[in-house]
């Protein structure tokens, strides 16, 4: 079976100087893929290449048999891709309930309808029950685990079968942590949402995918299933700082 999201040979940076040099993994249906490795190792600059706000130099990205090359971020939302940026980006201004309805701004055509909007809406609420108690608080009340919860459910909100996923964990007390990483093998398990997370948090990562891929300088410098990395002390040591 051919994976959802296939990545051959990815070259991408900001002006002449790339940070992602002939990058291949893949992503298959119901799957969580962590991308692991330090600071400036390229992982963000993969995120938003994939995501489309970032114009790749050379490779390819096929998602369900689609080239996204030169494909606009609104219509990565229709096919199907959400991205959770770094920083959360919840829009501080607005309330919960606001903030969520953004999630709908792209949605696929079939979701458009109000009811159905707030079918979804109401989805959101009954996975993150601590914002369901503060839809009408603006986004700057919230703690950073209730914004964290808020980025992630307004990407939820358009049904997305891939999810991109920028260090949800930043900043966030251990509790809070494994509260979202819980919730992303629940949804992977029950919804079949496939998940590329990227994560500094190593052991949180690897205690909820299925495969982990370590980039070191903008290259893969390993890629085997998640038991296996995470056993794998010599790599770890190498690569991960533990």
């Amino acid at each position: 079976m051919s994976a959802l999201l296939q990545v051959e040979g990815l070259t991408a940076g900001y002006g002449a100087a790339p940070v992602l040099h002939d990058v291949d993994l893949a992503v298959g249906a119901g799957r969580i893929v962590a991308v692991l490795g330090a600071n400036g190792a390229g992982k963000t600059t993969l995120l938003r290449t994939l995501s489309g706000l970032l114009p790749p130099a050379a490779g390819r990205i096929v998602f369900d048999g689609l080239d996204l090359r030169g494909v606009k971020v609104e219509r990565m939302v229709r096919h199907g891709i959400a991205h959770v940026p770094e920083g959360r980006g919840v829009v501080t201004e607005l309330t919960v309930d606001e903030n969520l309805r953004l999630g709908g701004l792209w949605k696929r055509r079939e979701r458009r309808r109000r009811r159905e909007e707030k079918t979804a809406l109401d989805e959101i609420y009954e996975l993150f029950p601590a914002i369901a108690d503060r839809k009408n608080h603006l986004g700057h009340q919230l703690s950073g685990g209730e914004r964290q919860m808020l980025a992630i459910g307004r990407a939820l909100v358009a049904q997305p079968r891939l999810l991109l996923l920028d260090e949800p964990s930043l900043g966030l007390a251990p509790r809070i942590t494994a509260q979202i990483m819980g919730l992303l093998r629940d949804l992977r398990d029950r919804t079949g949402l496939a998940v590329l997370l990227v994560e500094q948090n190593v052991r949180s990562a690897l205690s909820i995918a299925d495969e982990g891929v370590v980039l070191n300088l903008g290259r893969v410098a390993a890629r085997q299933d998640a038991a296996t990395l995470a056993d794998d002390a010599d790599l770890r040591h190498a690569y991960l700082g533990f």
